[in-house]
């Protein structure tokens, strides 16, 4: 594979293939490309190619990494064929108190939701939802940019 439009057929694969964001060194293995900037530069072609096409789907990027989605204005009316949701609704609950509080120690968020909590945070922590930082024996939590630009804040 050396032509770039090869490399983005397979990066419009792998996005759709896994359903979530995927951040460019992820895309790199699965292109084997070795080069940031060259990912970027097929990605940036990729989210050109789909915005020139106006059809009911986008690539954009969330925080550091790129999705493949169904636009604003269409989600609406296949919403309801949409599989799970992202985030759990437990996880969800805790990303809102998390949002609603920052930053929040974690100790709050268990006194508040109970243990089963650090499962839910350890999952919005993987998804890149909230970040985390130790501050004496618990952690500061607060949302990044990926949340923001998730739910469009």
């Amino acid at each position: 594979m050396n032509e770039a439009s090869d490399y983005k057929k397979v990066a419009e694969a792998a996005l759709f293939a896994s359903g979530r964001a995927m951040n460019a060194q992820e895309l790199a293995t699965v292109m084997g490309v070795e080069s940031m900037g060259y990912v970027k530069t097929v990605m940036e072609s990729l989210i050109q190619d789909y915005t020139q096409r106006d059809g009911a789907l986008e690539i954009k990027m969330i925080g550091d990494a790129y999705v493949l989605e169904v636009k604003n204005q269409f989600s609406q009316k296949v919403a309801s064929l949409a599989g799970s949701p992202d985030i759990t609704r437990p996880s969800l609950r805790i990303l809102a108190y998390i949002s609603k509080n920052e930053p929040v120690m974690q100790s709050s968020i268990v006194k508040a939701f109970g243990s089963s909590a650090y499962e839910h945070i350890g999952e919005l922590s993987e998804k890149g939802f909230i970040k985390s930082a130790k501050e004496g024996r618990t952690k500061k939590i607060e949302t990044t940019s990926k949340f923001k630009e998730y739910f469009e804040l």
